[in-house]
């Protein structure tokens, strides 16, 4: 796991490090305690659960007082299905876990609804539900899959649309949970006019550790999140944003000077992302491991992954190849993605993960992390940014028809029927309107070879992507990768450097941060459709992609095969939206050697 280094643990313990407490065992009716009775409080940022196992699960909460007062808190845990009481008990809260607490319920039975709650100067919290994991044989396993919820950028209805399941086990949050701007920065331009600015004493960047809890308490004043964490367990990673914009072990892009100390900045980040969220942790010792495995039965294994804060170098930039005639130095960029020096995920976690795969039983391998594995690779001109994608395709589009119509002219016979009925009345007068962009600089920029575009994503990380693939491969293993952190969905055939298929990735679209529509400028819906055709025709291995919309993702998987369901809304401005059917998609992989690809449905 992480370890922090001595002297970044003495700073944290010098602040005070929060430990989570173990409960188990049967202790009689919650208390009724009037020690407190003086003190003001509410639970104002209602309750959580999460990391479940077959025995044990985390719950949440967090007391809000008027100052720093101490407070007595007690909680009691029934069995859901059966309405039998299970456990009970009380300790003590204050401000150095920023008065948030979270216990660890041992001794619970194997795939059972629990409900709980809190009671504090004899007021209760909401009651929250949670589900412990099931063992043996299992026959199917549902998540909703969500990432990047950006508070000023939009409303959280992807939030509220998952709590109003029932027929899920568990959310998987894969990172962007909060964001550290201030106002004023990125996608806060709506933020007064729905309602979402920050409050007075944190719209600045967070940099300590009272900036980020602040940040997490306005965050978990929304309805709809209160609401997905009541009801439902959330097993969660981290991505950048919870520390700042392209973290990674030494540094970040959003870390400046006279920001102080980026070692220091990430232990302060961490340690209110450890007190505000229903994870396992052993911050307390100086590790910030937050990688673990989830086992489903026989079903699944969930390996849940850190790719941004304790393993990943610094990313390289597609632009540190680029000279001032916009040509790339191919060999110098080919060289730096295929450094074996280069990590993702730093070497003990790679050595773990690969352990696991190779030891797993279940059915399915699922990696649950926050970037891109599928080779997104896009014509240089486009990745470079010499032609937008609209720009390279009616050029390329152009260019075919015309070497085409010239070999009709000159009644070449290798003409295929394909061929031929690309020359329709429409096309030939697309290349009488558009001759003049066959220019000898715009045939040079259409032929450069594809690239990849996102070097923040696995595609900057060539070699370890190949390992991971490898040892699936190696191991004959059914491997589905989720993914978020780009705003958008994607889905994409993972395949070696060979070619040989492995698996594939299902990726969410964010809560509410904007994606390509904005960075894009597309206009609406309809021209969005057009451009994400583009894309896919573009993209090798890639089945799917939504460019414009907000939503989350469904996956369920049996023995059987596994099915992956986008979810959008068509509105995250305004408290009226709906969910849109038109751009719902759905894919499925069937396990074994010989499928393992994606699959419309």
């Amino acid at each position: 796991m992480g370890k922090l280094t001595r002297r970044d643990f003495i700073r944290g313990t010098s602040m005070g490090l929060g430990t989570t407490i173990v409960a188990s065992g049967l202790t009689g009716c919650v208390i009724e305690d009037d020690t407190d009775r003086h003190v003001e409080l509410e639970f104002a940022h209602g309750v959580a659960s999460g990391d479940p196992t077959a025995r044990s699960v985390i719950i949440w909460t967090r007391v809000t007082v008027v100052d720093d007062s101490e407070v007595t808190v007690g909680w009691e845990v029934y069995n859901d299905e059966t309405d039998q009481f299970v456990i009970s008990g009380f300790t003590q809260v204050n401000g150095s876990t920023d008065h948030t607490l979270k216990l660890d319920l041992v001794g619970l039975t194997p795939g059972t609804r629990y409900r709980y709650s809190f009671v504090a100067n004899g007021k209760r919290s909401p009651w929250g539900y949670t589900k412990t994991l099931p063992t043996g044989h299992v026959e199917s396993a549902r998540f909703a899959v969500v990432s990047c919820s950006n508070f000023p950028a939009g409303l959280f209805h992807i939030y509220g649309e998952i709590a109003a399941r029932t027929n899920i086990d568990a959310v998987l949050h894969l990172g962007d949970y909060i964001y550290e701007y201030g106002a004023g920065g990125y996608a806060t331009e709506r933020a007064a006019e729905i309602g979402r600015d920050f409050n007075s004493d944190n719209n600045t960047e967070l940099l300590t550790v009272a900036d980020y809890r602040k940040r997490y308490a306005q965050y978990r004043s929304d309805q709809q999140l209160q609401d997905c964490h009541r009801q439902h367990p959330f097993i969660a990673v981290w991505d950048d944003h919870e520390v700042a914009n392209d973290a990674y072990k030494d540094g970040a892009e959003n870390h400046n000077d006279g920001e102080g100390d980026f070692a220091t900045r990430k232990v302060e980040a961490l340690m209110a992302y450890f007190e505000w969220m229903p994870v396992r942790d052993n911050f307390a010792n100086g590790d910030l491991g937050i990688y673990r495995t989830f086992s489903y039965g026989d079903l699944l294994d969930l390996h849940m992954l850190d790719t941004r804060i304790i393993g990943r170098d610094e990313p390289i930039a597609i632009t540190d190849f680029v000279d001032g005639t916009g040509n790339i130095d191919a060999v110098a960029f080919e060289n730096a993605l295929a450094d074996t020096s280069r990590t993702l995920l730093g070497g003990q976690q790679l050595s773990w993960l690969q352990s696991k795969i190779a030891t797993s039983t279940a059915r399915w391998q699922v990696l649950g992390q926050q970037v891109l594995m599928g080779r997104m690779f896009l014509p240089a001109a486009i990745a470079t940014q010499a032609l937008s994608i609209d720009q390279f395709i009616l050029i390329a589009t152009v260019a075919q028809i015309a070497a085409i119509y010239e070999r009709y002219q000159n009644n070449d016979p290798t003409l295929t029927p394909e061929e031929l009925a690309l020359l329709t009345p429409e096309n030939l007068q697309l290349l009488q309107q558009n001759q003049a962009l066959l220019t000898p600089e715009n045939i040079a920029l259409i032929q450069l070879p594809s690239i990849p575009y996102n070097l923040d994503a696995w595609d900057g990380y060539a070699y370890e992507r190949e390992v991971v693939l490898g040892t699936a491969a190696a191991f004959d293993k059914n491997l589905v990768v989720l993914a978020g952190d780009t705003h958008n969905a994607w889905a994409n055939d993972l395949k070696t450097f060979t070619g040989a298929q492995v698996g594939v990735e299902f990726a969410t679209a964010s809560v509410s941060s904007p994606g390509l529509e904005v960075y894009l400028q597309i206009p609406d819906r309809e021209t969005a459709i057009q451009y994400e055709a583009g894309i896919t025709d573009l993209v090798d291995d890639l089945g799917f992609c939504n460019v414009y919309d907000r939503g989350y993702l469904l996956v369920q998987f049996s023995h059987d095969e596994a099915i992956a369901n986008w979810r959008f809304v068509d509105d995250i401005f305004s408290e009226t939206y709906q969910v849109m059917s038109d751009r719902s998609k759905t894919m499925r992989v069937l396990p074994g050697s010989g499928n393992r690809s994606l699959i419309n449905q």
